[in-house]
C-alpha cells in the first residue's frame, strides 16, 4: 500500500471528495478513486470517509491509500544533487533539468526520490515509498528549487502552508513572442487534456488555477517573464503561457519554439518563501538560473546590442 497525503486549498473548498483526488493524482480514473473510497481507503482529517460525494472545507487533510498498478520501489542512488539547505526537518534541493521528480512506470530509477534516499538518512513517510519526503514536485524539465520534509510534522506544515499559498513559489521563463503588458493574472481551469491523457488542457470543468507574471526584459522574439504561482496546478505555469500565446521556448508539448537546441524548456524555479515548519521563521531561498539558460539569454541580449 502506498499513502498519499493531500491538502484542501480554498479553492477547493465545496469540491466533491472524488473529483478532488481524481484530479489530485496522475493517471488515476475517477472510478479507481470511487472503488478505494468505498473500500475504506480514504480518510479525510484521518477519519474514513466512505462518500464519494463527501464535500470539501477548506484545510482538510485528505489521505488515500492504494496499490500501485505496477510494482515498483525506490531504491538508494548515488546520483548528484545540489543540496542548498537541510536541517532536522527538511531540506532544500536546486533540482537540475532531466531529473524527474520521483519513480513511475517509465522512469522507475534515476529520479530525485533515488538520489534523496542515497544522500538524506531521514524523509517523511506520508507518500509511501515510491514519494519519501516529495511536498511538491517540479516536471522533469524544470529545473530549480524544490522542498523535501524529512518527518511528517514537517511534511504536513510544508502542504498546508502550499494549500493555503503562505508559501510563495516563484519561477523564471524564456517565452515565445513579445508580451505588450508589464504583468497581469492569469485564472484559467486547468484538467488532463480530454484525448491526450498525458497533457493538461484549459478546461472550464477543471480546477482552478491562478498564475501571476511580470515581464523583466524584452527581445525581439521572446519575453523573459517572472510567474507566481498562487496555486499547483500539474504543469501550471506551461499550460497558462501557452493559453495567452506565449509558450514557453523548448517547451514541445505546449507548442514552444526551440531554435536553440535545448534539451527541454527555459523554466527555472528560482525563489522559494516559506516559513520553518517548527519554528515559524520566514526563509528565503533563491537558485540562480543555470548556465544552459543563461546562455540564451546572453545570445538575445548581444542580438539586440
Amino acid at each position: 500500500m502506498e499513502i498519499r497525503t493531500f491538502v484542501a486549498s480554498i479553492e477547493e473548498k465545496g469540491e466533491r471528495l472524488d473529483t478532488f483526488l481524481a484530479q489530485s493524482i496522475e493517471n488515476i480514473t475517477r472510478s479507481r478513486v470511487k472503488n478505494s473510497i468505498e473500500k475504506g481507503l480514504v480518510k479525510v482529517n484521518n477519519n474514513e470517509q466512505k462518500k464519494s460525494g463527501y464535500t470539501l472545507k477548506e484545510g482538510d487533510v485528505v489521505e488515500i491509500m492504494f496499490e500501485e498498478a505496477t510494482t515498483l520501489s525506490a531504491v538508494a542512488q548515488d546520483l548528484p544533487i545540489d543540496i542548498l539547505y537541510q536541517d532536522e526537518d527538511f531540506l532544500v534541493i536546486n533540482k537540475a533539468q532531466g531529473m524527474v521528480t520521483h519513480p513511475a512506470t517509465g522512469s522507475p530509477d534515476g529520479t530525485l526520490v533515488n538520489a534523496l534516499l542515497y544522500h538524506v538518512k531521514d524523509l517523511s513517510g506520508i507518500n509511501g515509498v515510491l514519494r519519501p519526503g516529495i511536498v511538491h514536485r517540479l516536471d522533469k524539465d524544470t529545473s530549480g528549487l524544490i522542498m523535501v520534509a524529512k518527518n511528517d510534522s514537517a511534511h504536513l506544515s510544508l502542504s498546508k502552508q502550499i494549500a493555503e499559498k503562505s508559501a510563495k513559489r516563484y519561477y523564471i521563463a524564456l517565452v515565445d513572442g513579445n508580451i505588450k503588458e508589464d504583468s497581469g493574472i492569469i485564472e484559467q481551469p486547468i484538467a488532463r487534456h480530454r484525448i491526450d491523457r498525458k497533457k493538461m488542457a484549459i478546461d472550464k470543468e477543471g480546477r482552478y488555477a491562478k498564475t501571476a507574471f511580470k515581464v523583466l526584459e524584452r527581445f525581439q522574439k521572446y519575453t523573459l517573464v517572472e510567474y507566481e504561482l498562487f496555486t499547483g496546478r500539474t504543469h501550471q505555469i506551461r499550460v497558462h503561457s501557452s493559453f495567452i500565446h506565449h509558450p514557453v521556448v523548448g517547451d514541445s508539448v505546449y507548442g514552444g519554439s526551440n531554435k536553440f537546441g535545448l534539451a527541454g524548456q527555459l523554466l527555472h524555479a528560482f525563489k522559494l518563501v516559506l516559513a520553518h515548519p517548527r519554528t515559524g521563521e520566514i526563509m528565503t531561498f533563491e537558485a540562480k538560473i543555470p548556465d544552459y539558460f543563461e546562455t540564451v539569454l546572453n545570445k538575445l541580449r548581444k542580438s539586440l546590442a
